[in-house]
């Protein structure tokens, strides 16, 4: 089971290395904290995602939000239940 858990991480953080020049992701399981939930089916069903690109820069929170969403649909396919968003350019990460 956590092999599972490892290989939806990996896939997510390797198809958003392909869709976006990255310069920080970290990829959270939350899948614990959702025990009992419907959409409780398979490890790692339920991600956060904190995403620093400088292809954001000029986009809208839901253009970042449907670039992420789109690079991992797959994940969706395959037992992703939920994933939550942050999507920052370089500038507003170093705001931090």
């Amino acid at each position: 089971m956590e092999s599972s858990k490892t290989d939806r991480v990996t896939r997510v953080r390797a198809a958003l290395a392909e869709a976006l020049e990255l310069h920080d992701i970290v990829i959270v399981d939350e899948s614990d904290r959702h025990a009992g939930h419907p959409g409780q089916r398979a490890p790692a069903s339920h991600l956060r995602v904190r995403v620093v690109s400088p292809d954001f820069e000029g986009l809208s929170l839901v253009a970042r939000h449907r670039l992420v969403q789109g690079a991992v649909a797959a994940e969706f396919e395959r037992g992703l239940h939920a994933l939550a968003i942050e999507a920052r350019t370089p500038a507003e990460a170093g705001a931090d």
